[in-house]
């Protein structure tokens, strides 16, 4: 399941469909931590940490930021827009 958002026809901007995708695997496994223990690690449940990893949950602002500091990197080094065409 991909999220798409879609730009208002009211300012003259083409629809675009964007999808959200995240690096939160491979920063993850490159500190040797499993979904469970990045989930300890910032207050999660591991299931949330599976449907981020999967691109089925949008992460919120806060979590976010959490990812971002706990990896100590910006949340744009995590979570990225790709446009759809």
């Amino acid at each position: 399941m991909n999220m798409y958002v879609t730009f208002d026809k009211m300012y003259c901007i083409p629809y675009i469909q964007v999808m959200l995708t995240n690096r939160l695997k491979v920063l993850r496994a490159e500190l040797g931590l499993t979904q469970q223990g990045l989930a300890e690690e910032i207050g999660v449940i591991r299931q949330t940490v599976i449907a981020i990893e999967q691109n089925k949950y949008q992460s919120s602002v806060v979590l976010a930021l959490r990812l971002a500091a706990f990896f100590k990197v910006r949340v744009e080094d995590i979570f990225q827009l790709k446009e759809q065409k």
